[in-house]
């Protein structure tokens, strides 16, 4: 019988780590120092302000922004869960949980929308992408995690990279999906009133698909949230923590707690998120 080598996939992706690693160890040095940079200044911001006025600022806007359909449960809800995550003293990590949410949904979607918009415009880049979208959400969050620890090391940026890594494709398949679902007429009108490419894409498109990208937009925050425990265990800061070391003791009532205050913040970023959907 013909003997056929085996191909050690896992000892070539080391290899190429490897090599990665140290040929542009300064790229991602920089990197982790600028991600570190960004995430604690805006955590030091954010705990500089005063809790009790961030928590009748952030009561005030879910008022506002339920004002039409005269819903002022999410409000009441706010109020109370800002102050449950106080009164628990948690709320340094609560911040620290925030920013690293805010800095990784923000990096995602200023990276997914405009994939989304070349794969909804051009069908090479659809045919291109599409398959690395679905590698990238059908891989496990933990696995993540191992090339993230091996570029960047111990700390909040490997998890921050993760985050913007896992919560990608929502706001590139939405925002793909949005274009794609504008009428060809409307198009069509657009350009024979003389509109540039650009004229027609910020002016026509995506105000149209605006919903939908914004839909996109929500997942990808509510994504970014899921990966605050498992970041956590590559040390990244925040509510995570908590989680992590109550499950490592066995802790059920801080962990209960801690695993509370991260519904807190997943209720309101997805509520706030939503309302600047059209359709609210």
């Amino acid at each position: 019988m013909m003997h056929i080598e085996k191909i050690k996939v896992s000892e070539w992706i080391e290899s190429v780590t490897e090599l990665a690693t140290h040929s542009l160890g300064g790229f991602f040095n920089g990197v982790s120092s600028s991600g570190e940079w960004i995430i604690e200044k805006l955590s030091s911001v954010l705990l500089s302000i005063n809790p009790f006025i961030f928590i009748i600022v952030l009561t005030f806007l879910s008022f506002y922004i339920n004002r039409k359909n005269k819903k002022w449960g999410f409000g009441v809800f706010v109020f109370l869960g800002l102050n449950f995550v106080y009164n628990q003293d948690l709320w340094p990590e609560f911040m620290s949980t925030l920013s690293l949410i805010l800095v990784s949904s923000f990096f995602a979607i200023v990276l997914g929308i405009p994939l989304g918009i070349l794969t909804g415009k051009k069908e090479i880049a659809q045919t291109i992408i599409k398959p690395i979208l679905d590698f990238m959400q059908t891989m496990p969050a933990f696995v993540y995690l191992i090339p993230a620890v091996a570029f960047f090391g111990i700390g909040v940026v490997p998890g921050m990279v993760s985050s913007i890594i896992f919560s990608l494709p929502p706001t590139v398949r939405f925002t793909s999906l949005g274009l794609r679902q504008i009428p060809k007429e409307i198009d069509e009108a657009a350009i024979s009133f003389g509109a540039t490419s650009l004229q027609k894409l910020f002016k026509v498109e995506l105000p149209l698909a605006r919903n939908t990208i914004m839909a996109g937009v929500n997942q990808t925050v509510m994504l970014s949230l899921s990966m605050v425990v498992i970041a956590s265990m590559i040390g990244a800061p925040g509510l995570g923590r908590n989680v992590v070391s109550a499950l490592q003791r066995a802790s059920v009532g801080p962990g209960f707690v801690a695993g509370l205050s991260i519904v807190v913040l997943a209720i309101i970023m997805d509520r706030f998120t939503q309302s600047f959907n059209s359709n609210n």
